[in-house]
């Protein structure tokens, strides 16, 4: 397994995915969105491991709700912009991503590798 976790330090669901695989002894590498941003060729790898794109939007955040809740807007181009607009965390195992606290989806990529 090679997991990536994007998230930020403060984060209670970037800590949960975290612990997670900690206590399954699963190595992980963690990226603070706030001290590196996601790339365009990081977050072209995540929008190809998703099965619907919308995941990754944040609905619940500020600046979906003051400015994007009501137009339309190719998400790509607005999420490597604005990346506060990304829901957190994002779990990158290889071509395989996940947004959010998912351990369903990471339990079947452990199940996967074993």
């Amino acid at each position: 397994m090679n997991i990536q976790i994007f998230g930020r330090k403060k984060s209670s669901a970037t800590k949960k995915a975290e612990r997670f695989f900690s206590e399954r002894r699963i190595k992980f590498h963690s990226v603070d969105i706030d001290e590196k941003q996601i790339s365009k060729g990081e977050l072209e790898s995540i929008f190809a491991g998703l099965e619907n794109k919308e995941d990754l939007i944040d609905k619940d955040s500020k600046l979906y709700k003051a400015k994007y809740a009501y137009l339309r807007f190719d998400i790509f181009t607005e999420l490597l912009a604005n990346q506060e607009l990304i829901k957190l965390p994002v779990i990158r195992n290889g071509k395989k991503a996940a947004v959010g606290d998912r351990p369903e989806i990471w339990k079947k990529w452990i199940d996967e590798d074993n």
